[in-house]
């Protein structure tokens, strides 16, 4: 099953996450299908902290993709990226 969920990058105590669709069964920085996009936390204000390829999003969903929860609640909390 494919599954779009966060893959952690960047160094130690400064995360940057990829919002990728993956293979329900691969590790979770491991190989993935496709980046659907990014989620900085630590971004400043000036930097844009989440955007997201609508378009691939809905395509993904609608090929019977599980969205994980936590990415769930980030495209809920950031609706406009």
């Amino acid at each position: 099953m494919v599954v779009i969920r966060l893959a952690r990058g960047g160094s130690k105590k400064r995360p940057f996450y990829s919002i990728v669709a993956t293979d329900k069964r691969n590790r979770r920085d491991s190989n993935f299908i496709e980046r659907i996009g990014y989620f900085n936390p630590k971004a400043a204000e000036t930097e844009q902290a989440m955007r997201v390829a609508q378009d691939r999003l809905t395509y993904w969903t609608g090929v019977g993709a599980q969205v994980s929860p936590t990415v769930k609640r980030l495209i809920k909390d950031h609706p406009a990226v």
